[in-house]
């Protein structure tokens, strides 16, 4: 997706802004991530590249070559 996956991002909302450029956002993920939002701190199921909160609307993204690690995901804020 980016460099042949070497390349890095500093927050959530280069992930976001590289998946909607790219049309990987409405993607589904390999295996859908529970983890907690990192806005609210409350549980959520991400199942899509791109994801927002159900409870705070906090978007979170993750590239397609780091999508098997829940660590990877970034969150790029409310409504972004």
């Amino acid at each position: 997706m980016h460099g042949g996956c070497d390349g890095s991002f500093s927050d959530g909302r280069q992930v976001v802004d590289k998946l909607r450029m790219m049309g990987f956002q409405k993607g589904l993920l390999p295996v859908a991530f529970e983890l907690d939002c990192r806005h609210c701190g409350k549980r959520i199921t991400m199942d899509t590249y791109e994801f927002s909160c159900p409870h705070c609307g906090a978007v979170h993204g993750v590239t397609p070559c780091h999508a098997f690690s829940a660590d990877a995901v970034l969150c790029a804020g409310p409504g972004y």
